[in-house]
């Protein structure tokens, strides 16, 4: 498997759109893209887990495999530690420092990166919801795991049009605030 991937949350974050821009990117460039959803029935607030499998084979087995998923992002503490055990030892954690904060032996596990997602968003952006685009862009700029630019022109086909700009200027801000995290 080229890149096993996780997005957490609670239910009404958006990880599930993020998810399927990226295996749609994925197919789009010729390879195989698979989302996989897990939450609770409560729609919005529940734990939210998003497992993205890309690889250039078929993919067999829709799930990522347990302690083998090579990044995780997390914007909500109660999903971060329910499905942080599937990440494999090494492996990048990035979380919402407002919401999230990984314990001293998870730092010591994991690459942890902290990137306040939801605050550019709702700050830098004006827009609260477009949290799962700048989660996309930093996501695509710490994995490399699609073309960034098939990515982003995805990502503009997939939201609605009167939020096209708004949605780039996140994905924009997603890169550069994923930058200084790399570059630190």
């Amino acid at each position: 498997m080229e890149a096993q991937l996780r997005f957490t949350g609670v239910g009404g974050q958006g990880v599930l759109l993020a998810g399927e821009i990226l295996a749609e990117s994925k197919i789009r460039a010729g390879g195989y893209g698979i989302q996989a959803s897990t939450y609770t029935s409560q729609v919005r607030g529940g734990p939210t887990k998003v497992d993205i499998l890309l690889d250039s084979k078929e993919i067999l087995y829709p799930y990522a495999i347990e302690g083998e998923v090579d990044f995780m992002l997390s914007t909500a503490q109660v999903s971060y530690d329910q499905f942080k055990s599937g990440v494999k030892s090494g492996g990048i954690i990035v979380v919402e420092p407002n919401l999230v904060t990984p314990s001293e032996e998870d730092r010591k596990k994991f690459k942890i990166f902290e990137i306040p997602i939801i605050t550019i968003a709702k700050e830098e952006v004006g827009n609260v919801v477009t949290q799962s685009v700048v989660a996309l862009a930093v996501t695509v700029t710490f994995t490399k795991c699609v073309d960034r630019d098939l990515v982003y022109e995805t990502m503009i086909s997939k939201v609605p049009a009167k939020v096209v700009e708004l949605n780039k200027k996140a994905f924009e801000l997603g890169e550069k605030y994923a930058k200084q995290a790399l570059d630190k």
